[in-house]
C-alpha cells in the first residue's frame, strides 16, 4: 500500500503519522520524505504492508496541519491518453510496455494530429483516432482532442512527440497532468528545432526533458532529464538520431516515477523520490 502526504511543514509530523500507522499495526516498508525550507512545506510517501486501511486517511488529515494533501493507496495502475505527430520512438515504447504490463499503466487511446502513426496503433490493437488540426480554428481542433480525452477518463495525458503548442484553455482542463518530452536539456533552446540550435552553438552536450505541462512554453516542472556528450564531428541530423533515444528513455523514466507516485507538484519544482 502507498500513502502520499504534502502539507505545510510542523515539528512531529513523522512522529505523528507514523503513530497512526502503527494503531492501525501497519508495517512501514519504506519511507522517504522531505521539507523544502524555502516553502515550508513537507512531502513524504510510505509503503506499507498491505492491512486496514479504513478511516486511515481521515486519521492522516486529523493530526496533519490544515490544507494536507493525503492519498492512501492510489490507484496502482493508472490511465493515460497519448497525443502524438509523425515521431514514432516515444510511442512505440510506450506501446511495446503496455503490450507486455510493464509500463504501470494502461493505455486507452492514441490521439494523432496526423494519420502516420495510425498503422503501428492497429498493430498492438490500440484505438487510434485521428484529429487533425488543419482547415479548422484552434478552439474546435482542441475541442475535439479534449472530448475524446474526456470520453476515456485518463489519469494522465502524454505528449509523445505532439508537435503542437497547446493552449491555456485546454492545459487548464488537465492541470498537472499533461506531461511532456522535450528534447533539449532545459532550459536550453526552448521550443523549436532544438537540435538545430545545438548544432549552430556547438554544445558539447545534448539532452531531453520530461515535465509537466503548464502555460508556459516548455517551463513547467521538470521531473526528469539526461544528457549526452556531442562533438563537432557530430550534423545536426545524426544529433536528433542521438537524441531520440535519450528521449525515449527520459520519458520512459518520467512515466515511471509517475505512476508509481513518487512525483510532488510544489509551483513550478517537483520533489522526486526515486
Amino acid at each position: 500500500m502507498i500513502i502520499v502526504i504534502q502539507c505545510k511543514d510542523q515539528v512531529g509530523l513523522v512522529a505523528s503519522i507514523s503513530a497512526i500507522l502503527a494503531k492501525y499495526q501497519l508495517n512501514i516498508v519504506s519511507m522517504r520524505e522531505h521539507v523544502d525550507k524555502s516553502e515550508d512545506i513537507f512531502f513524504m510517501r510510505l509503503e506499507v504492508e498491505d492491512g486496514n486501511n479504513e478511516n486511515l486517511e481521515q486519521k492522516l488529515k486529523e493530526i496533519l496541519p490544515a490544507g494536507a494533501i493525503i492519498s492512501v493507496n492510489p490507484i496502482p495502475y493508472k490511465k493515460v491518453v497519448v497525443l502524438v505527430t509523425k515521431e514514432y520512438h516515444c510511442l512505440a515504447d510506450i506501446l511495446i510496455r503496455n503490450h507486455f504490463k510493464t509500463l504501470g499503466a494502461t493505455v486507452q487511446c492514441v490521439i494523432g494530429n496526423h494519420a502516420t502513426l495510425q498503422n503501428i496503433c492497429e498493430r498492438f490493437d490500440m484505438p487510434f483516432y485521428h484529429i487533425s488540426h488543419e482547415q479548422t480554428s484552434k478552439e474546435e481542433f482542441e475541442q475535439k482532442i479534449s472530448d475524446t480525452i474526456e470520453q476515456h477518463a485518463p489519469d494522465y495525458v502524454i505528449l509523445a512527440k505532439y508537435m503542437r503548442i497547446l493552449s491555456p484553455a485546454f492545459v487548464a482542463k488537465f492541470p498537472m497532468r499533461i506531461i511532456n518530452i522535450h528534447h533539449s536539456f532545459l532550459p536550453a533552446f526552448i521550443g523549436a528545432n532544438p537540435y538545430r540550435k545545438a548544432f549552430e552553438r556547438g554544445v558539447k552536450l545534448i539532452g531531453a526533458t520530461a515535465h509537466f505541462v503548464s502555460n508556459e512554453l516548455d517551463e513547467g516542472p521538470i521531473i526528469a532529464q539526461q544528457i549526452i556528450p556531442v562533438n563537432h564531428s557530430f550534423t545536426a541530423a545524426t544529433m536528433v538520431k542521438a537524441g531520440q533515444e535519450i528521449e525515449t528513455s527520459v520519458l520512459a523514466k518520467a512515466l515511471k516515477l509517475i505512476f508509481e507516485d513518487r512525483v510532488f507538484v510544489s509551483k513550478n519544482k517537483t520533489v522526486v523520490f526515486e
